[in-house]
């Protein structure tokens, strides 16, 4: 039965439908191995296993008659913690919110029920989502299943590490620094952060906040490239007052043939030290992908200055984030870039302009993003996708104390800012562009992997239609050992 755990959520949904597995079988299956497996990961700090087993019956009915809930019919899924689930608690890692019930489902969440999954429970995050690590004072840390002496990621780690240990079909979690995307590199897992705003927000917020952040998107984590396209399916498409006045049609995209891709290539950049352990596995990747046709550029470039472009991402980000700080807290950052030089572009000051700046900063930010957006247009009139790195290493060891600015990680057996990362983070999440992480196996550490497939506004499907290709021509996922 270990071979089920494994199964795409697409294949467990055709076997279900094609009666080879009953929905209740499956399901029950994972709950064993969330009891067997779990408390060594502790991925998994929510379940709902009434309420899902109440359900995988239904299915299992529903079938019987002839009636198919659409493609994920059966199929047993988790979400991440920040998402609101009716009856479960919903804290972001916060203390004050451990006993906060929700009232209703978020979109996303109901969306996928119609969708005809199963919900079985939520996985874990780090406080307020904010680090790529997975801890907090209300569920703990969850530990990656391929080294548990390692971060599984974040904000999204506890979702990777469930899908990656064979402990739930499907994840949807949430990106605005990497979120999706490192914890499915760190964890060798799919991940998709989708165009800004095309799937709804509404849900995945903190008590009482109704409007959607700048930058932030909510998507699915997968074990396969179908996956991510059936889950962004699901719950890409106008919601709420949206939906009166407008549809999302995504431009679908058919190619397979390597031939068919033209890429253009950045796996280094003078904002973020490179560990040559990843460096090397995405450049094998890259000849690979070569060798099979693929039309591969080393040079070309948007044009613009990453340096630029990272900033302003500083710039936004942590004006987004803003709204989460308290008084005491905005009076610190009014100090720090008060007395900062203004030619200080360090992490912190730039994050105490960010966050104090006004409204007419923001418009002027906002302004040059729009150009930063053009130029990435022209780009994709040229090119179909960019690829480049996730994260500056593999995962990298537990590391709790202190503030994530002043941490750091090894990289090339030198301390680096962990921070930094924040530019594979950014680079296309300022401009709002869909972006990709696919496993490509492990590096020489003996850990996962995974390359960033970044495409133009709205061409979700073809990072979607590159990432199917490079799973069927190069493989996939892989799992980790010890979860049998």
């Amino acid at each position: 039965m270990t071979e089920i755990a494994y199964l795409s959520a697409t294949d467990i949904a055709a076997r279900i439908r094609d009666r080879r597995l009953g929905c209740v079988d499956v399901l029950e299956h994972l709950l064993d191995r969330v009891e067997r497996h779990n408390p060594g990961l502790n991925a998994i700090v929510v379940l709902d296993v009434e309420r899902a087993r109440a359900r995988a019956e239904a299915a299992d009915a529903a079938l019987a008659r002839g009636d198919v809930w659409r493609p994920l019919h059966g199929v047993p899924m988790t979400f991440k913690e920040s998402y609101d689930m009716e009856g479960l608690p919903t804290t972001w890692g916060l203390p004050e919110f451990a006993d906060r019930r929700a009232r209703q489902d978020s979109t996303v969440v109901r969306r996928m029920r119609a969708a005809g999954a199963v919900p079985f429970g939520k996985t874990n995050v780090p406080v307020l989502l904010a680090d790529w690590q997975s801890y907090n004072p209300v569920y703990g840390s969850t530990n990656n299943p391929w080294d548990v002496t390692r971060t599984p990621g974040g904000s999204s780690g506890g979702s990777a590490a469930a899908l990656a240990a064979g402990l739930t079909g499907l994840e949807a979690g949430s990106d605005i620094g990497a979120s999706i995307r490192n914890p499915a590199h760190y964890c060798g897992v799919y991940g998709h952060k989708p165009t800004y705003g095309i799937v709804p927000m509404r849900g995945h917020a903190l008590p009482g906040v109704l409007s959607a952040a700048d930058i932030s998107v909510v998507g699915p984590l997968a074990r396969s490239a179908a996956d991510l396209e059936v889950a962004l399916d699901a719950m890409a498409g106008a919601d709420g007052l949206d939906a009166d006045c407008w549809r999302l049609e995504m431009p679908e995209d058919a190619r397979s043939d390597p031939r068919e891709f033209r890429v253009a290539v950045m796996l280094t950049d003078r904002n973020c030290a490179q560990d040559d352990t990843l460096t090397s596995k995405l450049q094998d990747t890259v000849d690979a992908l070569a060798r099979l046709g693929v039309t591969v550029s080393d040079t070309a470039r948007p044009d613009f200055d990453t340096t630029e472009s990272h900033r302003l991402y500083i710039q936004l980000l942590r004006a987004a984030t803003s709204a989460r700080l308290g008084d005491a807290d905005l009076e610190q950052q009014r100090r720090i870039a008060a007395e900062a030089a203004p030619e200080d572009h360090g992490y912190v000051p730039m994050v105490a302009r960010a966050v104090t700046q006004g409204h007419r900063d923001w418009l002027r930010a906002h302004e040059r993003r729009t150009h930063l957006r053009e130029a990435w247009a022209a780009f994709f009139g040229e090119w179909d996708l960019l690829l480049c790195p996730t994260a500056a290493s593999t995962a990298f060891p537990h590391q709790q104390k202190g503030l994530r600015h002043e941490r750091t990680i090894p990289i090339n057996g030198r301390p680096e800012p962990t921070v930094d990362q924040l530019f594979w983070a950014g680079l296309s999440s300022v401009v709002y562009l869909p972006s990709t992480v696919v496993p490509v196996g492990a590096a020489r550490d003996g850990l996962p992997c995974g390359l960033q497939i970044i495409a133009g506004h709205g061409r979700d499907k073809t990072a979607l239609a590159f990432a199917r290709m490079m799973e069927m021509q190069y493989g996939g996922f892989v799992a980790p050992s010890g979860y049998s």
